[in-house]
């Protein structure tokens, strides 16, 4: 059963159209002129409880506009949408009962008091049982690591502190539906994977609802098992994420270190169709492939025959080339890209 229905749901804004300077605001004032901004074209989406779900898409896309129909922070022009239920935006305090958000660039932390403190105050609103509070904040501080700033206010938290306490304040009372907008925005590595950690085992354990918008792509390849691509206010992809990227992901990328240099080799790699070699020194380059004309073992043993290899290793095409390949409207990325690919890599690696 679908705990998250939107039907031929759109939303469109009234944008003001003003001329530049003083004369121009005076002009907009005596005959205010208008244009429509369609951020959301209808779009049909349905999400199955436990999901973990990426929504994601290009700045202004209309993600975020998505997501405030689907908190009820903004009513919907046109469709109808269904929240575990309920109509968001006509039952704002019933959603609001059964939802989470943590939305990367605000908190619902009260910036003056320590976080322990805001804590209390929505164990009040929420009417949370003092048995399940104390269970699910003793578990979030174990598994976030909060024990050493949870008396600190929000005001004195880096923003990796403040991410951890935003998201344990919104699953306190155990909601079964879970928003993330750019959770782990501006985070370093460790708090990334901690933050990421904490949301698979609530996922897994208590089948919470995912729902994440995301430039990070590691958030994505981490935590969810289907993708919804948005360009332009509809969607144009949906889809697990395996699926994307087996269907937009057909070159695959192998870097070879040689014993001594083999010029007749990479003249006949250079050569062939289907693969594009890419080489950074006599003794070390990589070749890409589509894998659906051979396999890793195909190329692999083209080299081996020719000379000793000393070592090597295989890149899967990132999900970030797999949903540009989806943008731009292509099944599969070109040799090119590949080729760049190697380059930037072998640039990294250096």
């Amino acid at each position: 059963m679908s705990i998250i229905e939107a039907k031929e749901l759109s939303k469109s804004f009234m944008q003001a159209v003003k001329e530049p300077g003083l004369a121009g605001a005076f002009k907009h004032l005596l005959f205010p002129k208008h244009i429509e901004k369609v951020a959301v074209k209808p779009l049909n989406l349905s999400v199955e409880a436990g999901e973990t779900v990426a929504y994601v898409g290009p700045n202004g896309a209309g993600k975020s506009t998505t997501i405030k129909m689907l908190t009820g922070i903004l009513a919907p022009s046109a469709g109808s949408i269904s929240v575990n239920g309920i109509n968001p935006y006509k039952k704002r305090m019933e959603n609001a009962a059964q939802i989470g958000a943590v939305f990367g660039q605000r908190t619902q932390l009260w910036w003056d008091i320590p976080i322990v403190e805001s804590f209390s105050l929505l164990k009040d609103i929420y009417h949370i049982p003092e048995a399940v509070y104390r269970r699910n904040l003793d578990q979030f501080i174990e598994l976030l690591g909060m024990d050493e700033f949870i008396h600190l206010s929000a005001r004195k938290l880096s923003l990796g502190q403040r991410m951890r306490a935003d998201l344990a304040a919104a699953l306190l009372h155990n909601p079964p539906i879970l928003y993330l907008d750019e959770p782990t925005i501006g985070l370093d590595v460790s708090v990334k994977q901690k933050i990421r950690e904490f949301i698979k085992k609530i996922n897994e354990e208590q089948q919470t609802t995912v729902m994440l918008t995301t430039h990070d792509l590691g958030d994505i390849e981490d935590l969810c098992k289907r993708l919804v691509i948005i360009d332009h206010g509809s969607i144009i992809y949906d889809g697990s994420l395996s699926e994307v990227k087996s269907r937009f992901a057909r070159n695959r990328l192998i870097f070879f270190q040689i014993a001594e240099p083999l010029p007749l080799l990479m003249e006949q790699l250079a050569a062939t169709p289907g693969m594009k070699l890419v080489q950074q020194s006599e003794l070390e380059f990589s070749v890409a492939f589509d894998r659906y004309e051979y396999t890793a073992s195909d190329v692999v043993s083209r080299v081996m025959r020719q000379g000793e290899v000393v070592d090597f290793r295989m890149e899967e095409t990132g999900i970030e080339q797999v949903i540009k390949a989806v943008y731009d409207g292509n099944l599969e990325l070109n040799h090119a890209e590949s080729g760049e690919v190697a380059q930037s890599h072998a640039h990294s690696q250096a």
